[in-house]
């Protein structure tokens, strides 16, 4: 049995694929894996690349933007999961949700892998993130964002007291980074999975077109009773954005994941005044981003 199967979406990232491809090909360990690389309709020849430099991948072209868990999605059909929960088949034993701007060092795959070997609770663990600069990636693990943290970071207050408790719960910014934690998500940039998890819960929720889809994943294979950890001893670089900042609809694609994760998960048992108070914190920045975009259009 494949010990793991790799999916990475991508979308006009040509020249950071390759590197990612590279550094995946590249890793070393007493484990089996395979890639699916699923283009996004790209428009910068990466699919093409991934064909003629990398032909030991399996590649999925898609005629448009499909959005970042559709493709996944059909990244982990391609390897035997399903959209449903079902008892488990012949899947790879373990699935990983990789961005096509990340690139891994030669032992990360297998030291993670073995990190889940030894944490049998483990239904998700992620790396440290860094960005090119060498400073932590926030997003790499984070807090779901219940009605009091989506109020926090909506309105700045996670920003403004990083190190507290109560305010800095959205990206965990209170947590020593080098210590590995129980998390509620970690971002899908670098998501392990296991197969009995995902057969539990099923695939993505294609309703999340970019953003959001990784935390509602999160948040369903926790309901079902596995851990999610944050493991700060292998670390990946991650240059971060690097699809989304072709895409200009990004921004109003978060604040709308964010709507979408709060009513699926938390309106029906939110104080009527505080749901007022989201729903409207939520609205206005998500018509703020509409009209910058407008205006950008026009301009």
């Amino acid at each position: 049995m494949l010990d793991l199967g790799i999916v990475i979406a991508s979308y006009n990232t040509r020249d950071l694929l390759r590197t990612c491809l590279r550094s995946v090909y590249a890793s070393h360990g007493d484990f089996t894996f395979e890639v699916c690389v699923v283009d996004n309709a790209s428009s910068d020849g990466s699919a093409e690349m991934v064909a003629a430099e990398f032909p030991q991948a399996r590649l999925i072209v898609n005629a448009e933007n499909v959005g970042y868990a559709g493709a996944n999605n059909q990244g982990l059909e391609a390897f035997g999961f399903t959209r449903v929960s079902s008892p488990r088949s012949q899947t790879p034993r373990f699935a990983l949700l990789l961005n096509s701007d990340t690139e891994l060092p030669p032992d990360a795959l297998a030291r993670m892998l073995d990190f889940m070997a030894g944490h049998s609770d483990a239904g998700i663990a992620g790396p440290k993130l860094v960005l090119p600069n060498g400073s932590l990636d926030l997003a790499c693990r984070r807090s779901f964002p219940t009605p009091e943290v989506a109020f926090y970071r909506l309105t700045g207050l996670s920003r403004r007291f990083p190190h507290s408790r109560r305010f800095g719960r959205y990206n965990l910014t209170y947590l020593d980074p080098d210590q590995v934690a129980e998390v509620d998500s970690v971002v899908g940039a670098f998501m392990l999975v296991r197969a009995e998890a995902i057969a539990q819960v099923g695939l993505m929720d294609e309703q999340f077109f970019m953003y959001g889809e990784d935390l509602d994943w999160a948040y369903r294979i926790k309901a079902a009773g596995w851990k999610v950890y944050y493991n700060p001893e292998v670390v990946v670089l991650h240059v971060k954005r690097a699809s989304t900042r072709q895409s200009p609809r990004a921004q109003v694609e978060f604040y709308r994941a964010m709507d979408t994760f709060y009513r699926k998960h938390y309106a029906a048992q939110t104080p009527w005044w505080l749901h007022v108070l989201i729903v409207s914190a939520i609205w206005l920045r998500l018509r703020l981003e509409q009209l910058r975009l407008a205006f950008i259009s026009t301009g």
